[in-house]
């Protein structure tokens, strides 16, 4: 029996979120000499069987992925394993399996809007330390993909800026679905949850753990609690989740799929 579980931006201050575990902030003086590989490489999320997702890529998400709410701030999440520690979507070599659609969670890492300790409130560009794709660039004569500087002296690079501009756009969007999430939860529409998922072979997993929208109480909304939630912008969000449900199918064929190329490659 698995649960399904997934650290997020509303976890604990001393808990780091899922894929962090060293962010600094950057700065020309301590990051001058360093930048980001081109490389595509999603190994980091290799093990990532439930991942955060925000309302406005849900439309995207929902075509590949079950998306479904966990933890007591009931966060928005797609499922990418039936098993704890595996994403089917991320293959042996680290791509993430075409055409499904690729998180914007995954995206920015290894970059990261964190509140500076100086300035109360205020969030600053940070960057994961310990990730693989921080690259001196020293290193780059030894290396045969392109290195992209976070600096040009003292001045921040366009792919720095890209980043900055990647992570403001998370974070707006992400406080939006939050505040869609709480207008939902206001109308009692959250229901605990588990699915039963069986295998081609017969082998049958059961996930816990997680909430879902109750489809009955949704269609029993009085007239002016629907009109609040279609106000709030809540709704798309509710859709897409109650669609996202048929992608159940779609996980256990990628599940299927990882156990017939495990066998080949045995």
């Amino acid at each position: 029996m698995a649960d399904i579980g997934a650290k997020t931006e509303a976890a604990p201050a001393d808990a780091m979120p899922l894929f962090y575990s060293r962010p600094e902030a950057l700065n020309p003086a301590r990051h001058g000499s360093l930048g980001l590989t081109a490389r595509g490489d999603f190994a980091f999320a290799r093990t990532a069987h439930a991942i955060p997702v925000v309302a406005s890529e849900m439309p995207a998400a929902m075509r590949s992925y079950p998306i479904v709410f966990i933890g007591p701030a009931k966060s928005p999440v797609i499922i990418t394993g039936v098993r704890q520690g595996e994403n089917l979507f991320v293959d042996a070599d680290g791509r993430w399996t075409a055409p499904h659609y690729v998180p914007a969670y995954v995206r920015r890492y290894p970059f990261i809007l964190a509140e500076d300790p100086t300035t109360a409130g205020r969030l600053t560009l940070c960057v994961d330390r310990a990730s693989e794709r921080v690259i001196d660039q020293l290193m780059a004569p030894f290396r045969e993909d392109k290195i992209a500087p976070f600096f040009s002296g003292a001045e921040p690079t366009e792919a720095t800026k890209q980043a900055l501009a990647f992570c403001n756009q998370f974070q707006i969007d992400f406080r939006a679905t939050r505040e869609m999430i709480d207008r939902i939860d206001a109308h009692g529409l959250f229901s605990p949850r588990q699915s039963k998922v069986t295998l081609e072979g017969g082998e049958v997993l059961n996930l816990t753990d997680f909430q879902v929208i109750d489809e009955p109480a949704f269609n029993k909304l009085s007239d002016e609690a629907f009109l609040d939630l279609r106000k709030s912008g809540a709704l798309g969000l509710l859709y897409c989740h109650l669609a996202s449900t048929n992608s159940w199918t779609s996980l256990v064929h990628q599940a299927s799929l990882r156990k017939v190329d495990g066998v080949k490659g045995g």
